[in-house]
């Protein structure tokens, strides 16, 4: 039997024991947390080297600091979005796309990251994706106004013109001198139908920069949407007289004399758009539509085939011409009349 000393004893030893564990966990986490303030020092050493090379224009070595540094610090957000920074302009977006991602995981309060990576997913056609990160964007900055624009852009570019109007109008009361911004709304509201809104957001435009030969010819296409096809031929003229070099106006002014039955001058403007731009698929759509028309008028079999080979051409440039693929299975077998047909089907009408 223990004496109650002996007992005494051994409940001091087992505390001096326990006693031993703690101090030595203690140290264990104390090394630990000194080993990872050593590694983010360290990480941050490395990316301000990456700093001063990508400086330089040294990417390929910045890169490799700044890879360096995301390995010993995976949590430093800032080497990653450096990655992110460095291999988008090297070009390599997917890498870009990784590298911003994971920075605004880390950082979701970034808004240089955010940015990145929206205009990246934007550039790169994934468009929800930049939706969202255009969305994270301008929760983070609401009177930003490139995030808004841009996010209206995605809007128009997945067939949203209503969301697009939001957007571009909230541009424009963040900065209403930005001629862009009434650009898009203008072609927004001309997909919507709100013509005269369309109308009103060109003339903005102009306002703010009137040797502007694009918004003329967007105006233009809106007034022929209206059947208003005289005073879409004026601010045709006006485009031509500012740059006579411009393809579009040229073809507008083409489907402009076709839709006035000018078919001999709508012949010579998509003839002109085409010898500036020979890959141009409306202009060449259009062309047929206009010797489709003549064949019918003169029973000519020879501008037949003409019309039916500019249709195929433009096909080949761009295959998604629903209008254009109607027309050459409605022309491609017998003579067919009347020609409003191919008034109402020619394509490039869209701005």
């Amino acid at each position: 039997m223990f004496s109650k000393r002996s007992v005494s004893m051994t409940h001091l030893r087992h505390n001096i024991a326990r006693f031993a564990i703690a101090v030595a966990i203690v140290a264990i986490v104390s090394q630990s947390a000194g080993c990872a303030e050593f590694r983010a020092a360290k990480a941050e050493q490395l990316v301000q080297k990456g700093d001063r090379l990508m400086d330089e224009s040294d990417l390929q070595s910045a890169l490799a600091e700044f890879e360096a540094a995301s390995k010993l610090s995976p949590q430093l957000a800032i080497a990653h979005s450096r990655k992110g920074v460095v291999y988008r302009r090297m070009g390599n977006y997917g890498p870009a796309i990784d590298s911003f991602s994971e920075a605004v995981r880390l950082s979701p309060d970034s808004f240089f990251d955010t940015i990145n990576l929206a205009q990246l997913y934007h550039f790169t056609n994934q468009m929800f994706d930049a939706i969202e990160a255009y969305l994270h964007a301008c929760d983070l900055k609401p009177d930003d106004f490139d995030a808004n624009l841009n996010l209206g852009v995605c809007y128009q570019q997945t067939d949203d013109p209503t969301q697009a109007v939001e957007r571009f109008e909230k541009a424009i009361t963040i900065d209403p001198d930005r001629v862009h911004a009434y650009v898009n709304l203008g072609v927004a509201y001309d997909r919507l139908g709100k013509y005269y809104s369309a109308i009103d957001a060109y003339k903005q435009a102009l306002e703010r920069d009137s040797h502007q030969p694009l918004v003329l010819v967007n105006l233009a296409y809106t007034y022929m949407n209206q059947d208003r096809l005289k005073i879409a031929l004026k601010a045709l003229e006006q485009a031509v007289i500012m740059d006579s070099s411009l393809a579009a106006a040229h073809e507008a002014m083409g489907f402009c004399m076709l839709r006035m039955k000018r078919y001999d001058q709508a012949e010579e403007a998509y003839q002109k758009a085409l010898s500036i731009d020979a890959r141009m698929p409306s202009a060449l759509a259009g062309l047929g539509s206009v010797e489709m028309i003549k064949s019918l008028n003169n029973s000519s079999r020879a501008r037949r085939e003409l019309a039916l080979e500019y249709w195929h051409r433009s096909l080949e440039i761009d295959p998604n011409q629903p209008r254009v693929q109607r027309l050459i299975r409605k022309y491609k077998q017998a003579p067919a009349q009347p020609d409003t047909v191919l008034l109402g089907d020619a394509s490039s009408t869209e701005p």
